[in-house]
């Protein structure tokens, strides 16, 4: 049984700095690997990054992240990433990454996906160049997202999470404002998961929905955005009934 802990949406600022390492460092005791699902800063600054940084610095368990709309509005999301990096994080934008745990491969597949709303209510490639761009901007993530998956299935990977910040369902928006929904994730991210195939999948970014959810395949599916979890983070399992 492999142990997942996540959260996302957890916006830090240098007024944050120490909040949550404590709970962090319990992790050795409740999971095996901890993934952050994007906004893990405010605005995006270099100086918001360095406080997420060390709250998971030199952490006993491997730790995996995507960058959130946050994360970019400053416009240095490479800065950020370098930043996490530093501090032993992997960041993943359309990849795949392993990590060994309890003696399993565990394959994380990560992208911070983008919008364009759900079957039946969602945006498509018609139209002026700007919403061309918008949609097809969910598509590549989405068809990097499926990529990664199935990258991972063949390295063989007992067990496989597609980490997003954007929803692949609606589902785990209940709650939000209908009128957001496309705002807030993508029925292309959920096509590729079902596709490739994963075991679970876990988001942020919509801090008034709901945790629980499913993709049409059958693919659990949690909002781990902080506001909805109401925690430092959520325990996962792999593997068990």
């Amino acid at each position: 049984m492999i142990r997942v802990a996540a959260v996302g949406d957890i916006h830090m600022g240098p007024d944050s700095q120490g909040l949550l390492r404590p709970a962090f460092e319990t992790l050795p005791d409740c999971a095996d690997l901890l993934l952050l699902a994007g906004d893990l800063t405010r605005h995006g600054t270099p100086e918001e990054a360095r406080v997420v940084a060390q709250e998971v610095r030199g952490l006993p368990v491997p730790v995996v992240a995507v960058l959130g709309n946050h994360d970019h509005h400053d416009e240095q999301p490479e800065k950020v990433t370098a930043l996490l990096q530093d501090a032993g994080v992997t960041v993943l934008e359309g990849e795949g990454t392993v990590v060994e745990c309890a003696g399993t491969r565990v394959g994380i597949a990560g992208t911070k996906g983008f919008g364009g709303g759900f079957v039946g209510r969602s945006a498509g490639e018609f139209g002026e160049p700007v919403m061309k761009e918008f949609v097809r901007t969910t598509r590549r993530s989405a068809d990097s997202l499926y990529a990664a998956l199935k990258g991972l299935a063949e390295e063989g990977c007992a067990a496989r999470v597609a980490l997003t910040h954007f929803s692949p369902v609606a589902d785990t928006l209940a709650g939000e404002p209908l009128e957001i929904h496309p705002f807030l994730g993508s029925y292309l991210l959920a096509e590729a998961i079902d596709t490739a195939g994963a075991d679970l999948a876990v988001h942020g970014h919509a801090h008034l929905g709901s945790e629980h959810g499913m993709t049409a395949g059958g693919v659990r599916v949690r909002n781990v955005a902080q506001p909805v979890i109401r925690r430092a983070f959520n325990v996962y399992r792999l593997g068990a009934d």
